[in-house]
This record gives structure tokens, C-alpha cells and sequence, in this order.
């Protein structure tokens, strides 16, 4: 009996120490958590307990340089359920997938969550928050937010850009400029309880978003449509893979316009491209991606080619500058020339230029002319001009993903590349470099840093920082400039870019013909024609260039298809700039004549074609362009266009396919 009560006495001795190790351990730990660690469980009851919302700010307009609105934030709302306060789920996804145009089981899926609140749909415009708010639905909640809105759809694409569901930039200008753009957000936070509803009289904060600066650009809204026209129409006429035209200010270095056609509508740019419609579904996410990112490279500062004649500007203001070449001296074309053992041949191989001067040289786009030149000037001095003017580096024209072309050093430049450099075979360029050299050319040799963005300002006006325009280094002397002003104006008058000659202006201008290269090899059949302009050429305030790729129409020299876009754009554009003509008398007798009909002459041959422009009192100019050109020769355009009005005795360009047919 003693035993059994010693055995019950140890047993409970055991229990005794057991509970009490236990209740020290509890307390232990409970005071581990109350003291110690409080700080962090607090903070985790706070979370529970409060309700903290994230107000979005309103992204800043963009405005063109005279205040006209490209880019708003447009209102739209966040549709957020509560699941905790949602009694009927099922009533409730059907009636937001019919509104919202969504699936009603991926809706239900997310509603039947045991989460406070769950986002179903982000941009949600105001008109289909009304209809959801007539059906009071339980647990529902609308949150204000905005959305990026582009008024004119697809102007301007390239420059503008697009933003993210979240309004975060994603390329253009809004990528370049998101920091400013975006503002900060506020917030909204209150204390609820576990059925996520507001605890009364408890303490409530609202933090005031604070928006995004507005960004006034450099592009002037009306000379964007000017350029805009003149390339679709240009893009659908030539069939061509792309089409891309920059207006520049020589002297600021400030972009007017820069238009690009096909382009995509900002609104939507992830829009399946309609060429693509047919085989979308069959490409991997991979792909699609690839084809979205071909859509949305921006040509003039991301695509590389080789400028073909444009570039003979470049070499012709080295040589001058160097004083290798002047105006009277005297060349000879033979149609081709050898270079260590290697023919180049001029694009009139068929039908040489013979004897000329330098000025006749450029106005022929003469290929021996340029080679003789960029002989004299030799490797090292030719490359520091191609340097100077900017080549082979970016221009930091402020917009996304700006290649900086290819140029070839002197230690790898042996003759025969020093001789195709020198009339644009060789070099690769962009749009925009090409552009901001060539006004360096002919503003008295100032390059200038392109400038797309003028200033950012508040919502008051007030601006808050300007971007100045900013002279990178002076290339070339004022004298040079003038002189090849002067000569790149009788181009124009007198030589291969008669097509962009306007009346009553003195237009200078350079056309370019290149091949395209693929994989090291020139592709038979694909070219690039291109043109660039400036003008008034005494006193250049606008230069413009134009590139088409990959022309499908009747021709693909520059000349003939990129010259006549130019001229309608430097057309548009000084009178709208009201710079005044200044007409010659030769021009001011024409216009006193009456006005004439210009009559269809396309797809006749060149012998009848003559005749009929004779019959109706108009003159005309032959535009040819590779090989001979005789009377049987098919007028392939005309410019002006059959039906437009001109004086008595004006001229109509004729463009011909030539023909061995005599």
C-alpha cells in the first residue's frame, strides 16, 4: 500500500514538473511575442485591420510646340469586388462577364477567393460603370483611375509611343519621358474588420496623388499632318514596305514632324497587324512578340541603311572645306571607273556624262565625280568629316532604342571602300542622323543636337524645365555652307531633283538611289529612294527628308518618287510658316498666262506623250532614269497630275521607263 502511494507521489511530481516547464514555456513565449517581437505582430494586425488603397495620378498632356493636345488621360475606373461581401457570386460574375465582355468561370474563380478584394478589370471606360453601378451589385467597387488616350489614333505614333495597363511609358516619347510624365500616386487608407468594412470612428488618411508634368514637344501638329498626307498617299502609290519623312529646323535642330507609314494606332497597339490576321494564331508567344516589335521600331532612329547620293552631300562639303575640290573644276565620265582592279560604275553606265564641271557633276549625281573626290581627300580626312557631321555614334535624339549606323575606320578603308563611301555605298546611317548632317551642311556648318522635347510645365503653365537647343561642334566654315547651299539649290533648278522644285522658292536638295543589303550581299530588286530637301536655300528654316523602302510602283529612283513627296511637304509647309515666295520674272510672266488642264499622259509613249502637252500650250522635262531614252519610251507618272490646273507654257515632269525600242 505504501508503494502504491510513493508510485501515485512520483507520478504526480513528474505532472507537477511537466505543467510547470510547460507554463514557463508558454509564458516564455508569450512574452517573447509581446516584448520582443511585438513590433512585427502589430504591424501583421495592422495589415489585417487596415485597408490601404492606391490612388493613381493622372498622367500629364502632351502638347505639340503650339499647344495642341496629342496625348490625355482619359477617365476610366478599376473594377475591385470584396468576395467576403458577396453573397449571390454566381448573379454577380454573370452580370460583371456581360458588362465587362469577359469569361463568367475565370471571374467566379477569382470572386470566390478568401481574399479581401480582388482586381477583375483595369480601364474600364465610364459608360459601362454606370450600367454595372444601375445593378448595385454587393461587394462591388469602382475605383476612379485613368487610361492613356490618343486623340488623333495613329498620329504621330512613332514620336508619341504607347503606355502600359498601368500607365507606365512604353516607348516614344512617353517611354523617354515616363519620370516626368507618370507623378506620384496617393493613397487611401481606412480600418476595417474581418468582413473588410469600415470600423467606425476610426482613424482614416487620404494622401493626394500628385500628377504627372505636362511635356510640350519640338513637332508642330500642323506640320505633322502636312507630312503625314504626303507619306501615306506616297506608302499606298508605291506599294512600298515603308515610308518615313522628318522635318527639321536646321538652325535649332528642333523635329517639326517625323512620319512613318505603316504605323499602329497608339490607342490600341497591340492590335494583331491585319497582314498577320490569317497565321497569328499559329505563331508562338515568342513570334508574336518579334512581330509586335517590328510594328513598333521606330525607322528613323532604329533602321540603318546605306543613304546612296544623299550622301555625296557629306563628301562634297569635305572636299570644298579641304579646298580639294572647287566649282570649276572640270571632271570626265566615262560612264565607269577602275579602282584597284574593281569597275564602279556611275547610274548612267549606259550613257555617260562625259565632260563636266563639279557643279554639273553634283547636279548628275555623277558616281566618277564623287570617287575623284573622295580620292583627294584620302581615308583619314574624308573619315574625320564622316565623324564631324555625326555618323557612326547616336545623335541623343530623346527617343527609345536609336541605332548609330556603321562607318568603316581608315585602317579598314582601302581604296575601293574610300571610292564607295564616297557616293553612300559602304556607310550605314539612319534617318535622323542623315537629317541633322545635312542641316549642319547648310546652316553655316553648326551640328546641332536634335530636339524633340521643347519644356515640361505644370497644370498652371508654369514651366518647370525647357530643354535648349544644343550646338555639338561647327563642322564646316560659313563660306563652305553658303557655296554648297548654292550648289545643291541648282540640283533642284537644274539637275536631278527637278521634281521638287517649287515656285516662286529656291529649294536645294540631294536625291539617293541605294540597293538594299542582306546578310553582306546586295538583294536584286530592293532598294531605298530617298530625297532631302531644304529650303528657302539662301536662308534654310525647314530641311525634309524622305525614305521610301522597298518601293513597288513604276520606279525606285529617288528622284523620281521621293523628290515630288518633299516638294509637297516644303510646299505645305512655308506657306504655312508664311515665309513669302519670292518669284523670278521668268515665274511671275507665267503666272500672268491663263491656266491649262494638264492632261493624262501616263502609259503613252514618249513621242505621243509630247504631242498632246504640245496641242494643250504646256512644256515638259524628261525624267529618266537608268539606260537610254528614246521617242517609244513609256511615260510610266507625270507631274503635276492629270487634271490639275498650271499656266500656259508651264512645265510637266515626265517620267519614263526607258525602252530599246526605236
Amino acid at each position: 500500500m505504501a508503494n502504491v502511494k510513493i508510485t501515485v507521489r512520483k507520478r504526480l511530481l513528474v505532472l507537477l514538473i511537466i505543467f510547470t516547464i510547460a507554463f514557463l514555456g508558454l509564458t516564455g513565449r508569450l512574452a517573447f511575442i509581446q516584448i520582443v517581437n511585438s513590433g512585427e505582430y502589430q504591424e501583421k494586425a495592422m495589415e489585417q485591420w487596415t485597408k490601404d488603397v492606391k490612388i493613381p495620378s493622372k498622367r500629364g498632356i502632351i502638347f505639340d510646340r503650339n499647344g495642341k493636345k496629342l496625348a490625355i488621360s482619359a477617365t476610366a475606373y478599376e473594377v475591385i469586388v470584396n468576395p467576403a461581401e458577396v453573397k449571390d457570386k454566381e448573379a454577380v460574375a454573370s452580370a460583371l462577364a456581360s458588362a465587362l465582355d469577359m469569361d463568367k468561370t475565370a471571374i467566379l474563380e477569382k470572386i470566390s477567393k478568401k481574399q479581401a478584394s480582388v482586381t477583375i478589370k483595369k480601364k474600364v471606360d465610364g459608360e459601362i460603370v454606370k450600367v454595372l453601378r444601375e445593378k448595385e451589385l454587393k461587394g462591388v467597387v469602382y475605383t476612379e483611375d485613368s487610361k492613356r488616350f490618343y486623340p488623333q489614333r495613329n498620329f504621330a505614333s512613332y514620336v508619341l509611343g504607347f503606355t502600359s495597363i498601368d500607365n507606365l511609358g512604353q516607348d516614344g516619347v512617353e517611354k523617354t519621358f515616363d519620370k516626368y510624365l507618370n507623378g506620384f500616386p496617393g493613397r487611401s487608407i481606412r480600418m476595417t474588420d474581418a468582413r473588410n468594412q469600415e470600423l467606425p470612428d476610426s482613424d482614416s488618411k487620404y494622401y493626394e496623388p500628385q500628377d504627372g508634368l505636362n511635356l510640350v514637344l519640338t513637332i508642330d501638329e500642323v506640320i505633322q499632318h502636312f507630312a503625314e498626307k504626303a507619306v501615306e498617299n506616297t506608302y499606298i502609290e508605291q506599294k512600298a514596305k515603308r515610308v518615313t519623312a522628318i522635318v527639321m529646323q536646321p538652325k535649332t535642330g528642333d523635329i517639326l514632324a517625323l512620319a512613318v507609314k505603316g504605323d499602329y494606332d497608339n490607342n490600341d497597339p497591340r492590335k494583331t497587324p491585319d497582314s498577320l490576321l490569317e497565321i497569328w494564331n499559329t505563331l508562338t508567344p515568342e513570334q508574336q512578340y518579334q512581330e509586335m516589335y517590328k510594328m513598333w521600331r521606330n525607322p528613323a532612329v532604329s533602321d540603318t541603311y546605306e543613304p546612296g547620293s544623299t550622301f555625296k552631300i557629306i563628301t562634297t562639303a569635305a572636299g570644298l572645306e579641304e579646298k580639294v575640290v572647287s566649282k570649276e573644276d572640270r571632271f570626265y565620265d566615262a560612264g565607269y571607273v577602275i579602282v584597284a582592279g574593281k569597275k564602279l560604275k556611275c547610274w548612267r553606265y549606259n550613257n555617260p556624262h562625259g565632260a563636266q564641271s563639279f557643279v554639273e557633276g553634283v547636279q548628275n549625281s555623277c558616281n566618277p565625280v564623287f570617287i575623284e573626290v573622295g580620292q583627294r581627300l584620302g581615308e583619314d580626312k574624308f573619315y574625320k568629316y564622316i565623324k564631324g557631321f555625326g555618323f557612326g555614334e547616336p545623335t541623343n535624339v530623346q527617343l527609345p532604342g536609336e541605332a548609330a549606323g556603321l562607318v568603316m575606320t581608315p585602317a579598314k578603308m582601302g581604296p575601293v571602300e574610300l571610292a564607295t563611301v564616297s557616293f553612300g555605298q559602304g556607310i550605314a546611317v539612319t534617318p535622323i542622323q542623315l537629317i541633322t548632317a545635312v542641316s549642319a551642311a547648310v546652316n553655316d556648318g553648326y551640328l546641332m543636337e536634335p530636339r524633340i522635347a521643347k519644356k515640361l510645365v505644370d497644370n498652371e503653365g508654369t514651366t518647370v524645365h525647357e530643354f535648349q537647343p544644343k550646338t555639338v561642334r561647327q563642322v564646316i566654315s560659313k563660306e563652305t555652307s553658303a557655296e554648297l547651299r548654292e550648289i545643291l539649290e541648282s540640283v533642284v533648278s537644274e539637275g536631278t531633283g527637278k521634281s521638287a522644285y517649287v515656285p516662286g522658292y529656291k529649294i536645294g536638295g540631294k536625291t539617293g538611289t541605294a540597293q538594299k543589303a542582306e546578310n553582306g550581299r546586295y538583294v536584286s530588286g530592293k532598294y531605298v529612294a530617298s530625297f532631302v530637301g531644304f529650303a528657302p536655300a539662301n536662308d534654310p528654316q525647314i530641311a525634309v527628308l524622305v525614305v521610301i523602302d522597298e518601293p513597288g510602283g513604276y520606279s525606285h529612283f529617288g528622284g523620281q518618287i521621293a523628290s515630288p513627296v518633299v516638294k509637297s511637304i516644303i510646299s505645305d509647309t512655308l506657306r504655312y510658316l508664311d515665309v513669302k515666295p519670292q518669284y523670278t520674272q521668268a515665274e511671275l510672266e507665267l503666272m500672268q498666262k491663263p491656266l491649262v488642264t494638264v492632261p493624262e499622259v501616263r502609259n503613252m509613249a514618249y513621242k505621243d506623250a509630247i504631242k498632246l502637252l504640245t496641242q494643250s500650250k504646256l512644256n515638259h522635262q524628261l525624267e529618266s532614269g537608268e539606260g537610254e531614252t528614246s521617242l517609244n519610251s513609256l511615260i510610266v507618272d507625270q507631274i503635276p497630275k492629270p487634271g490639275a490646273s498650271i499656266n500656259q507654257d508651264g512645265d510637266v515632269i515626265l517620267i519614263v521607263k526607258p525602252t530599246d525600242l526605236e
